[in-house]
């Protein structure tokens, strides 16, 4: 038993969760690892598990995992009116209070990302140590080059298939490159990797034609076991980083990966270009090449014009109601697109009745063909 009353002067972290929710289960590995850190330096950081289990046995067997204080299982009111106090709408959340500040202004409530994002370097989370840290990732970003990315003390070069088996990283230098996070135990990854190796084989069919340009793509796995990764990258074509290389930890927080499939395109100056070439790929398929923001807005008028040539109003073969063509001024906006479980934005086929959203290009008449491209 611990009182409140030893609680006061900390930074308390209240940590919203639920066994059953494996992104909890996730997260809770690693606030363990960052508690402990912090804890053994002697920081003023206490965090309080606030559940949200099912049953007192789940609590327990939860909570065993924890390091850390909790409210009780059977103290309901308490943990609504937290819940109430603090606008909890989804879980993992931690939220987190700072000492002697009674109005709650220095409360954050995005705890789970700032862990994820910077580790134990967050605390003590206040606005101060958040403007040095975003100040300093602004400055990684402006100085950032290839080399920097994708070596270490250890290595200075890329796997590749053929020989020679190790690709000097310097040679990617003044190329377009795709950092593509992903991993076999991911579906959508594996959903994913066919679409992007058509794309990429056609990016460099047409780079025989244009010397002046090239195009790479780097895998940096997630994947669990070496078993997984040696398995995964037999159907790439490309380059990868080695399975476990500590660059990959450093990569994700970097550009902040969230979830995967995700692919990350650098220009030949080794900037980055966009992070959403993924959803780019999607959309465009090899047309995306090379990714600028200039690119992407001549495509977009494109569709604009092929859209005019669009029904207003079709009959999807894969849905039972009317679907109407929607953009993002009319009710439309970023999709995951229900025929193909891939991203989508700009102009959808929508119903209206149940939400159900497809991109124009995977729609199949009732009168059967496809709309796009007629």
């Amino acid at each position: 038993m611990v009182k409140i009353s030893d609680l006061d002067g900390k930074v308390i972290g209240l940590y919203f969760s639920a066994n059953w929710y494996p992104p909890c289960r996730n997260f809770t590995e690693v606030l363990v690892g960052v508690y402990e850190q912090l804890k053994s330096s002697g920081s003023n950081f206490e965090i309080v598990f606030v559940s949200s289990d099912e049953d007192l046995n789940a609590f327990n067997n939860y909570h065993a995992s924890m390091s850390w204080l909790a409210i009780p299982f059977s103290d309901v009111e308490t943990k609504k009116a937290l819940n109430r106090k603090f606008d909890i709408e989804g879980i993992p959340s931690l939220v987190v209070l700072q000492p002697n500040d009674i109005k709650d202004e220095a409360t954050l409530s995005d705890g789970v990302e700032l862990i994820y994002r910077y580790g134990v370097q967050v605390f003590p989370f206040t606005k101060e140590k958040l403007e040095a840290l975003q100040s300093e990732e602004r400055e990684k970003h402006e100085t950032q080059t290839l080399t920097i990315l994708l070596t270490n003390h250890d290595r200075d070069y890329l796997l590749g298939h053929s020989t020679p088996k190790q690709v000097p990283v310097a040679s990617l230098v003044g190329k377009t490159i795709g950092l593509y996070f992903s991993a076999q135990w991911g579906v959508p990854c594996v959903k994913f990797t066919p679409k992007l190796v058509s794309v990429y084989q056609k990016i460099k069919q047409t780079m025989i034609e244009n010397a002046d340009e090239d195009f790479e793509i780097v895998f940096v796995s997630m994947d669990r076991e070496q078993a997984e990764f040696q398995s995964y990258i037999s159907v790439m074509p490309w380059l990868a980083l080695p399975f476990g290389d500590p660059s990959i930890k450093d990569l994700a927080k970097h550009f902040d990966v969230k979830c995967i499939p995700c692919l990350i395109i650098l220009g030949p100056d080794g900037k980055t270009v966009t992070k959403q070439g993924r959803n780019l790929i999607n959309l465009y398929q090899e047309k995306a090449y090379p990714f600028t923001k200039a690119k992407v807005e001549l495509l977009e008028k494109q569709m604009e014009e092929e859209a005019k040539n669009l029904p207003v109003s079709v009959q999807h073969e894969g849905h039972r109601h009317e679907l109407g063509l929607v953009s993002e001024g009319t009710g439309g906006g970023p999709f995951i697109c229900c025929n193909c479980d891939e991203q989508g934005s700009g102009w959808a086929y929508q119903c209206l009745e149940c939400g159900y959203e497809v991109h124009p290009k995977c729609v199949r008449s009732v009168s059967g063909g496809s709309l796009v491209g007629r």
